[in-house]
């Protein structure tokens, strides 16, 4: 089956089939771009998407991720990410190994096919001419011949008229000779000239016509070849990521199959834990009481000895309330004159009527946190250095994380310290690599570093250990002060911030009972702002500005006004200034100009 032999008068349909097949060609050229343009938008949608849901860094959702069932998630967005990624696999190996490749493949094809399809017009035309030359030769022997025969013809005529003289006899006779032999001669060129055209009509159709027609049929088999081995090609490219992308269906089955519900469920205990205890059972409240009191001084020497003892409150009480009272509504007033009802032993004043339990509960369960003390006031609103507004067990984790934060942060510095100290001692045995002395003031700093994450890091050690109870909290040493002070029977009361423990509701607490005298004492307040001895004066300083002090724990300063400094910035950007011993607090760094005192003791030397 040959197209030379078969086709070889189809010489135009040959030409327009081999244009129709790389038409195709290019058409799954386009399918396959247009396929890899997919895959790729494909991958970017689902990259974008997985993007979209990852948390945030340094944000609330972070956080969420810690349970087991949002790290599922999380795998399951990292697993679509390398999913999106097999995409792209597909697309540039089909890129690579299809398009391009089929790309180059259609130039040479058109390259060949021009090339083949010219050597056929070339034949063509060069039968063509030798069409024309038998059909001239063909003609030319036809008109000698015409002509030859009408000479013989008037030869004949003039030999048979008597009257025409020998002369003129003789000029025919010679006449019709002459062209007798010109169509002798016409008819020798007329068949050499058939006779060569059958030759070159014979290889034409039986040697050049079917080797350019073979070529032909060869190129188009290639074609058809090629397209079937690309079509292999395009699965094979989709198959070669099918075990990728089912190792990544499989991490999404894993990290789904280990969501452990009774893990997040501890985890919610461990976020949200108080430590608090429930509140105990609420005593009867005698109201018949009052009924069976008599006006006698008996009577209410009597009542001294028996009647329990009474709260005293002094500003802001810390004794302990019950969590389903409303935490809003201040203690009553201290009386403004001693009175038989503020006498610790004496009776009980009536109480006030209590609301259903059931309104305190609610409240109780919408009531937002209160601000808890006069740290978070000092300076700005900020969070207490010591998480004292947190509750117990949530207090201990900032704590803990906090205190492994800082070892961390020691063991960098010291790991700095030692490549700096190693260099130093390179230096110290090649002096020509550099100078010891240059790492003696990063030495020095460093050191200076480590030793103050050193304090830094006691400083919350000491407050983690008095939460998880291996020192005497605030509230015990409180207690003692009390009952101290009740052995002097000296009361004392103050308005201060309870920072030892706090109830659910928000309030704070210190005492076991409701019915336990409450002690508010002046040691509560933050040890920044003990009044038992001013605090010596560090150096002066300038205000750069006028500051209009508005928060609890600031003061108001003017501008050129100079000023005592107590306590110098600590990094948080607030100054400690005096003006006088009643007036002082806190203001911004940039508001001032520092002058120390080099010789006052905790004074920083500034170079």
């Amino acid at each position: 089956m040959s197209w030379g032999t078969e086709l070889w008068d189809q010489f135009d349909n040959l030409e327009k089939h081999t244009q129709w097949g790389i038409d195709v060609l290019e058409k799954y050229i386009k399918f396959v771009k247009e396929r890899t343009e997919i895959e790729l938008s494909y991958a970017k949608q689902l990259r974008n998407l997985s993007k979209k849901y990852q948390p945030k860094k340094n944000s609330k959702e972070e956080e969420e991720y810690k349970y087991t069932s949002c790290k599922a998630f999380l795998s399951t967005l990292n697993e679509m990410n390398d999913y999106a990624g097999q995409h792209e696999v597909i697309s540039e190996n089909m890129t690579s190994q299809i398009t391009v490749d089929l790309a180059r493949f259609v130039q040479e094809l058109k390259q060949e096919r021009k090339s083949n399809f010219h050597d056929g017009r070339k034949a063509q035309q060069h039968m063509e001419t030798c069409w024309k030359q038998l059909e001239s030769s063909k003609r030319r022997f036809e008109r000698d011949c015409k002509e030859a025969d009408r000479a013989q013809q008037y030869f004949e005529k003039m030999d048979a008229d008597i009257n025409v003289t020998k002369a003129d006899v003789e000029k025919a006779r010679q006449q019709a000779q002459i062209r007798h032999q010109m169509a002798e001669d016409s008819k020798a060129d007329y068949s050499s000239s058939l006779q060569k055209f059958n030759q070159e009509q014979h290889e034409y159709y039986h040697t050049h016509i079917p080797s350019i027609f073979q070529k032909i049929q060869e190129m188009e088999e290639r074609r058809i070849v090629r397209i079937g081995e690309s079509m292999k090609t395009y699965a094979e490219v989709d198959r070669q990521v099918i075990p990728i992308i089912g190792k990544c269906l499989d991490g999404i089955v894993k990290a789904a199959e280990a969501i452990n519900q009774k893990s997040d469920s501890q985890l919610v205990i461990e976020a949200y834990k108080s430590g608090f205890e429930p509140p105990g059972d609420i005593e009867f409240e005698d109201y018949t009481q009052p009924m069976k009191r008599t006006v006698s001084d008996n009577s209410l020497s009597n009542s001294r000895g028996d009647g329990k003892p009474e709260l005293k409150f002094g500003g802001k009480s810390k004794g302990k309330l019950w969590p389903f009272i409303k935490k809003n509504k201040p203690p009553p007033p201290p009386p403004a004159s001693a009175s038989p009802s503020a006498v610790p032993n004496g009776p009980q004043s009536p109480k006030q009527q209590k609301e259903p339990l059931s309104h305190r509960f609610n409240e109780f369960m919408i009531s937002k946190p209160k601000i808890h003390c006069f740290r978070s006031l000092k300076r700005g609103g900020a969070t207490p250095e010591d998480f004292s507004n947190l509750p117990p067990e949530q207090r201990r984790k900032k704590l803990q994380q906090k205190v492994d934060e800082l070892n961390k942060e020691i063991q960098k510095e010291m790991d700095q310290r030692d490549a700096i100290t190693k260099m130093k001692d390179v230096y110290l045995k090649n002096p020509q690599m550099g100078d010891p002395a240059s790492l003696d003031h990063k030495l020095t700093e460093v050191s200076q570093n480590i030793e103050k994450l050193r304090l830094e890091a006691q400083k919350f050690e000491a407050w983690l250990a008095e939460v998880e109870g291996r020192l005497p909290t605030r509230g015990e040493q409180a207690r003692r002060q009390s009952g101290m002070y009740d052995g002097q029977g000296a009361p004392t009361t103050a308005n201060s911030c309870a920072q030892d423990r706090e109830s659910p509701d928000g309030s704070y607490t210190e005492e076991r009972s409701q019915e336990n005298e409450v002690k508010v004492l002046a040691t509560d307040f933050d040890d920044e702002f003990d009044d038992e001895e001013p605090l010596p004066a560090i150096g002066t300083c300038k205000a750069l500005y006028t500051f209009e002090g508005q928060n609890e724990g600031t003061i108001s300063v003017i501008e050129g006004e100079i000023l005592y400094v107590i306590e110098e910035d600590k990094g948080d950007g607030w100054t400690r200034i005096r003006r006088n011993e009643d007036e002082e607090g806190y203001v911004p760094t940039s508001y001032v100009e520092v002058y120390l005192d080099k010789n006052a003791k905790g004074a920083k030397t500034y170079i």
